[in-house]
């Protein structure tokens, strides 16, 4: 048996999960399966690669030997591929995203950033479909969303970092509301309403209102699910229904968007990228032109820009490393 760039990936992983079972898992192979595999590779490599510890998988002094050949290997691949893409100018760097407020302007400031490539955006409804299609190479880069504790597993090659550590999510009602005069909501008086059902289920979203609701002692009533922007205010203005909405969120004619007292529901919102196909040039440029799209619309309500003033250390950092490689 040779090596292949697979079994270097496998040692990669598991020594970054520290365990045969975790690295399995974000390789999407069986344990049994991956215990055989690093079994093959010590046979190529000549000796044990990892000790069993109570801290879990550590490498061996080869295993050290063997990882650091590996990560400069599986590095100069990545580069190889993201290098070739940006040179055949006649490449578009694929955009994938959730229905978030910044989608609006993030064309027109990747236009100002990245003048000369071409950048195709697709919408998709779930996050999961995102980070599938990136793993697959459909999408070169992705904008999302994660709710609260929720953390969206990532595929084998990614690299991912953060744009807004923190968001609080607000309630979109209707401005002839009993409640619309409101400074803030308390989600206990809430309870009796009709709620759009989240279009994106698979980021926490769902969960947290359920969390957020039985806190405040009620389980919400989810009547409506659509994605249609139009038809979801128009809904609300009539007083058919409230919604969460994002402190962002543009103004609608017959609506009204008021923070929850405590922010009981907040939000993240991440940029990730395929090492292979996205260099971390471009990178940069994708999170700065996303960070301008975001930033311009932090005024559209008073009270989010007042909270935004008030919390600089949420602010996106330009010119920061990324996360690292994302582990699925």
């Amino acid at each position: 048996m040779q090596l292949e760039l697979r079994h270097l990936q496998a040692v990669c992983r598991i020594a970054e999960a520290g365990s045969l079972g975790r690295a399995a898992r974000r390789l999407g192979v069986s344990q049994p399966s991956l215990s055989a595999q690093l079994r093959r590779i010590e046979r190529v490599t000549g000796g044990e690669l990892f000790v069993r510890t109570r801290k879990g998988m550590e490498p061996t002094v080869l295993g050290q030997f063997v990882l650091a050949r590996a990560r400069r290997v599986l590095s100069e691949m990545d580069a190889l591929g993201s290098e070739a893409r940006a040179i055949a100018a006649d490449t578009p760097l694929r955009l994938g995203c959730i229905l978030l407020v910044l989608l609006d302007d993030l064309l027109e400031q990747t236009d100002k950033s990245m003048s000369g490539q071409e950048i195709t955006v697709d919408l998709e409804h779930s996050v999961t479909a995102l980070t599938r299609m990136l793993g697959a190479g459909r999408y070169d880069a992705i904008v999302y969303g994660e709710v609260n504790d929720h953390e969206v597993p990532l595929p084998e090659g990614a690299m991912a970092r953060t744009l807004v550590l923190k968001e609080p999510f607000a309630i979109r009602m209707s401005a002839q509301h009993p409640l619309a005069g409101r400074e803030r909501i308390d989600l206990a008086d809430l309870a009796g309403e009709a709620w759009m059902t989240l279009v994106e289920d698979d980021d926490g979203g769902p969960e947290a209102l359920h969390d957020a609701c039985a806190r405040a002692g009620f389980a919400p009533s989810l009547r409506y699910r659509i994605a249609d922007r139009k038809m979801h205010y128009n809904l609300i203005a009539a007083g058919r229904a409230i919604a969460l909405s994002q402190p962002t969120a543009p103004k609608a004619e017959g609506t009204v968007v008021r923070p929850i007292a405590g922010d009981p529901i907040t939000g993240r919102i991440r940029l990730a990228w395929h090492r292979s196909s996205v260099s971390a040039g471009q990178a940069e440029l994708l999170y700065e032109a996303a960070a301008r799209a975001y930033l311009a619309n932090v005024a559209n309500n008073a009270f989010h820009r007042e909270w935004w003033d008030a919390h600089p250390e949420l602010h996106p950092v330009t010119g920061a490393a990324p996360t690292g490689p994302a582990s699925g």
